[in-house]
């Protein structure tokens, strides 16, 4: 199961302690989803997820402060029996000295941030979701051209590399070379990343390691893009067919994502740069409900049903 640091969530969302006797660095987030304790504080603990973050705004904050002092002992005490990761007061809101000394016994860290509730709802649920998301690790080259995640693959050494350093040249962004990590963020979405240690790195053969982002500056590079085409370099092949035309699409499927798939034969004088650009661009207009070579397809349609007429006319 994916998880994360409780640390990393606090530097993330620079949340501030009120707990300072509760050690937080062997906690672990395991959940994307958040919980808003109402009802647990009302007593209702059915169905109860104490794995996930609580996160309490103003109107949990409002009920709490209208609870006697007895009834609070008993509210605070449930609820922070269980093992609760993490409970974030929003809005700047502080508890109550008998809800921080009640989390100390039991060890659970209370923090607060001065973000408005939904707000930081719905960003750490969007953080979570990709840091939490399935992954993979794949060999390919992943580079943003035109807004298009490209993602290149291919037996290593058919040119990978030099492919995503002719794109930065000539405007693109680089997110990974060598390996690129590959997380799902939902049913339709898949996110690219760089592994840390190769961040904004290529490797080329005959000339070594090369920093992106230290020759062509920061906008030569990014850190997330989503993947939408696949370009899979092959060695040409004289005895296979290609597709020359684009009206049936092949896919491809990452953790249960299908992608558009594009074959693409490598031989001397292709360049592979205007290649990918010329994929990134034809997947804009087919999202936009234009076709290409299902434009040429009625053309020709047309042509021979009028080529027909005409011979039926004489």
């Amino acid at each position: 199961m994916s998880s994360i640091s409780l640390d990393k969530v606090i530097e993330k969302m620079e949340l501030k302690a009120l707990t300072n006797d509760v050690d937080t660095s062997l906690i672990r987030i395991t959940q994307p989803d958040i919980n808003r304790p109402a009802l647990q504080l009302a007593g209702y603990f059915e169905h109860f997820d104490a794995t996930r973050l609580q996160i309490i705004g103003f109107v949990e904050y409002s009920f709490m402060e209208s609870l006697s002092e007895k009834e609070k002992e008993e509210s605070f005490s449930k609820l922070l029996s269980f093992d609760i990761p993490g409970i974030v007061f929003c809005r700047g809101l502080i508890p109550d000295p008998m809800f921080l000394r009640i989390a100390e016994k039991e060890q659970v860290p209370v923090f607060y941030t001065e973000m408005a509730t939904s707000a930081f709802t719905s960003e750490i649920i969007r953080w979570l979701n990709v840091q939490l998301a399935p992954c993979i690790r794949i060999h390919g080259v992943l580079v943003d051209v035109y807004g298009v995640g490209v993602l290149i693959t291919g037996e290593s050494g058919i040119g990978k590399s030099e492919a995503a350093l002719e794109l930065v040249k000539r405007g693109h962004r680089l997110v990974s070379d060598d390996v690129v990590e590959i997380r799902k963020v939902s049913e339709v979405t898949l996110i690219g990343t760089a592994p840390d240690i190769t961040k904004h790195f290529i490797e080329l053969r005959g000339i070594g390691i090369i920093d992106v982002m230290m020759l062509f500056g920061a906008s030569s590079v990014r850190d997330t893009q989503n993947i939408d085409v696949v370009i899979k370099l092959e060695d040409w092949n004289k005895d296979r067919d290609y597709d020359r035309m684009g009206l049936e699409e092949e896919y491809t499927e990452y953790l249960g994502n299908k992608l558009v798939l594009h074959r693409i034969p490598i031989r001397p004088g292709r360049n592979l740069a205007v290649i990918c650009e010329s994929a990134a661009v034809n997947h804009r207009q087919k999202q936009m409900g234009y076709n290409a070579a299902q434009e040429l397809y009625r053309r020709v349609q047309e042509q021979f049903t009028r080529g027909r007429e005409d011979s039926d006319g004489e």
